[in-house]
């Protein structure tokens, strides 16, 4: 009751709410309500004991025993079809000191703090079944939805979050338009003779297809981004590791293909499976049952990982990508770098620009999953995932062009990581959210959130960071397809 722990009732795929009023005469709708609610030492009502007055004792807790339901229904009965639909589910929680015999009405069941004495739990209910046809069966979440507190200023600060980024990305657009016309209209101009004494991004088109160091790992963790992005349409993750993996002069294709297959999905059953562990040590009715597990692996083995190497296979029988311009044997020596050029404080800038324009949503996702809160703003969502992805985008674009531009060709890992660094942040972010807003104390509680936090985390990683790598593998490759090299 301290930690405000909650009971979590569903009636025909609908919360049973708990509807109480707040400030400015608002109703807020509570998806569920809590066990029961604790005075203070010095007389001051917690959470929900300020609904009774007689909630008044020092030092004692007071267990809601008694709820009151009432269920709202849309009958067919005139409108030429039988039968009825619920279209609402409340409760009104109550506390009684039952005796012998039940009675719903007396004085409150309160235990005080210092209590060691064994005490006898009784638990009741009424239901009461209220019939309104002005409520459609469509429309019967609005009234939950319409009551979620501070909504005005959820939609002001999403709708200032979306025009801050949008601005941004026009100005990045922009400047990357007219840098990159100048460079290329100078390039084109210059005879070879005095394009080997300058400077820039086009010296070092005989490296900047240099297949990268462990090429073989960026292959993967683009197919599994690649995957993630587009998991809703297609499961071939393996086509698109084997066609990089070519491209990148690799041979050793099955090892390639096993990785896609079995690394990533493998750590996430690994994190997954040792959460549900916990949960059946705990003895949660949230643990998933060991036959569910086994038909978790049989789609992984039986599905996945065949249509991984079904995707290889066609990766592998496609020629690699061609560049547009030949490179070197021996690699070019890379100039001194300034602070700001080398990899590791442009992947740190790389990702404070797309964290920007996720982390009020983030805030609202974390409420849903932790906070007993509902999400509903799906429109918004979508609009700040199209934004994720032009801000990834355009972020690894810019910051890529600045290093090649310092005549550093190591972009392959960097385009990555640049973007994915978004990861991070949110990470750092889940760490301020478990701080700041949740009274987690117990060991497994604690594990149990990092645990899927790392799943989250993770599955941004990869899908970010392939969003990134490919908007600058595209970008590079038309850079250098339109200046002429000799």
């Amino acid at each position: 009751m301290r930690l405000n722990y909650q009971h979590h009732w569903i009636v025909d795929n609908m919360p049973v709410t708990w509807c109480y009023d707040v400030e400015d005469g608002q109703k807020f709708c509570n998806p569920g309500f809590p066990v029961g609610c604790f005075v203070t030492d010095d007389g001051r009502p917690k959470d929900a004991c300020v609904i009774n007055a007689e909630f008044n004792k020092k030092s004692t807790f007071y267990i809601f025993n008694h709820v009151d339901i009432t269920l709202t229904y849309h009958s067919g009965e005139n409108e030429g079809w039988i039968g009825a639909r619920l279209v609402g589910a409340t409760l009104e929680p109550r506390s009684f000191k039952h005796g012998d015999q039940l009675s719903c009405e007396g004085e409150p069941m309160d235990i005080p703090l210092n209590s060691k004495d064994k005490i006898q739990l009784t638990y009741t209910y009424s239901v009461k079944y209220e019939k309104n046809n002005n409520i459609k069966w469509a429309s019967r979440w609005d009234y939950i939805l319409v009551s979620m507190p501070h909504t005005n200023i959820q939609w002001f600060s999403i709708m200032n979050s979306l025009v801050i980024v949008l601005f941004l990305s026009g100005m990045v657009a922009m400047i990357m338009l007219r840098t990159l016309h100048k460079d290329i209209s100078r390039y084109n101009q210059l005879d070879q003779e005095e394009a080997q004494e300058d400077s820039g991004w086009k010296q070092v088109h005989g490296d900047v297809f240099r297949p990268p160091r462990k090429g073989m790992l960026l292959a993967v963790f683009l197919g599994q981004g690649t995957q993630i992005f587009t998991m809703m349409f297609i499961t071939l993750s393996g086509y698109v590791s084997a066609r990089m993996y070519k491209t990148f002069g690799g041979e050793k294709w099955k090892t390639n293909v096993l990785l896609t297959a079995l690394l990533c999905p493998g750590i996430v059953f690994a994190d997954f499976f040792l959460m549900n562990l916990i949960l059946w040590v705990e003895g949660s009715s949230a643990a998933i049952p060991f036959g569910t597990l086994v038909a978790i692996l049989a789609l992984w083995f039986g599905i996945s990982v065949p249509l991984t190497f079904v995707g290889a296979y066609f990766g592998f029988k496609k020629q690699e990508i061609e560049h547009p311009v030949r490179t070197n044997q021996i690699p070019r020596q890379i100039p001194e770098q300034s602070f700001f050029t080398k990899a590791l404080p442009g992947i740190i800038m790389g990702g404070i620009l797309p964290f920007g324009c996720i982390f009020i949503q983030l805030f609202f996702i974390l409420n849903s999953i932790w906070s007993h809160q509902m999400y509903y703003m799906f429109g918004f969502l979508f609009l700040v995932f199209i934004i994720l992805v032009i801000t990834c985008s355009e972020a690894t674009v810019l910051l890529c062009y600045f290093h090649l531009c310092a005549e550093d060709y190591h972009w392959w890992w960097r385009s990555f990581l640049t973007s994915a660094f978004t990861a991070v942040y949110l990470f750092i972010y889940s760490i301020h959210y478990f701080i700041s807003k949740l009274q987690i104390t117990g060991l497994a509680s604690t594990i149990l959130y990092f645990g899927y936090t790392l799943i989250m985390v993770l599955i941004f990683f990869l899908f970010t960071g392939t969003i990134g790598f490919f908007a600058c593998y595209l970008f590079v490759n038309k850079i250098y397809s339109v200046v002429k090299v000799d």
